[in-house]
């Protein structure tokens, strides 16, 4: 992507608001083109040139999502990407030079929600903001109302005893999912999730015991409108299983996954 790179094939509108985001990248060229690429879009850009710098810079200031290159001096992106998620759900885009394999995963383990490749143009890198942005302000539809007796057959993992009333607790287990206040808690305590993992949760959530594959996945909680990297869905499964319990999420192979009910 180069710094006089026309934007073509989505129109760039004005941010109602602006949405603070910090790029680390210490390739100058790279780190500026991106810079103004996000800042026509109306995105108010904040910049750092390796590992160190960016961490200080994210806990000096308040940003919405963080683009973070692999390659970084100092601390590298996988290390600054773990530390930020000692502290933060911030959303996190990595930036890879190669699209190594070894460099996907690293960034998706370390708590990434997301991976583009350089040279990566802008209306791509932009796409993937907005997804990111969405997530993190994900708010549920309006609860369902639990049908009189009689009415029709309902989910038993989410059905009330009460007749007339929302049904917002989601009980899997020792798993609690509130789909209205978005709270997770495992055993009685919270469970901290990532907006992408919150996302992906729900979506388990909605069809207990039905398997979800990966391409449905990739869309429906990435919104990819493209074909996307499967392995993003296999490493965010595999962080919400340490969160929730290896147990819950069953792989069925050849498929996808699906969410068991007790």
């Amino acid at each position: 992507m180069s710094v006089s790179e026309q934007v073509g094939g989505v129109s760039a509108p004005r941010v109602p608001d602006p949405v603070s985001v910090l790029v680390v990248e210490d390739d100058a060229t790279i780190r500026r083109a991106v810079q103004l690429s996000l800042e026509r879009y109306g995105y108010q850009v904040a910049v750092a040139v390796n590992g160190l710098d960016g961490l200080e810079a994210f806990r000096a200031g308040s940003h919405d999502l963080l683009i973070l290159d692999v390659m970084l001096p100092e601390l590298d992106g996988i290390g600054l990407c773990r530390r930020i998620r000692e502290q933060s759900l911030v959303p996190v885009l990595m930036m890879s030079a190669r699209g190594d394999a070894l460099d996907v995963v690293s960034g998706l383990e370390a708590g990434a929600d997301d991976y583009v490749v350089k040279p990566v143009d802008t209306p791509v890198l932009v796409a993937r903001i907005r997804t990111l942005l969405r997530r993190a302000t994900f708010r549920p539809a309006r609860p369902e109302t639990t049908p009189a007796r009689g009415s029709g057959p309902t989910n038993p993992a989410v059905a009330s005893a009460d007749t007339g009333k929302t049904r917002t607790e989601l009980v899997f287990g020792d798993l609690s999912v509130n789909t209205l206040g978005l709270e997770i808690h495992r055993g009685g305590q919270p469970v901290a999730l990532t907006p992408t993992e919150l996302r992906l949760l729900l979506e388990f959530a909605a069809a207990p015991g039905a398997v979800l594959d990966r391409r449905r996945l990739l869309r429906d909680v990435w919104d990819y409108g493209w074909e996307g990297d499967t392995r993003v869905v296999d490493l965010c499964v595999l962080r919400l299983r340490k969160k929730i319990g290896a147990e819950r999420i069953e792989t069925v192979r050849g498929f996808g996954y699906k969410l068991v009910r007790d």
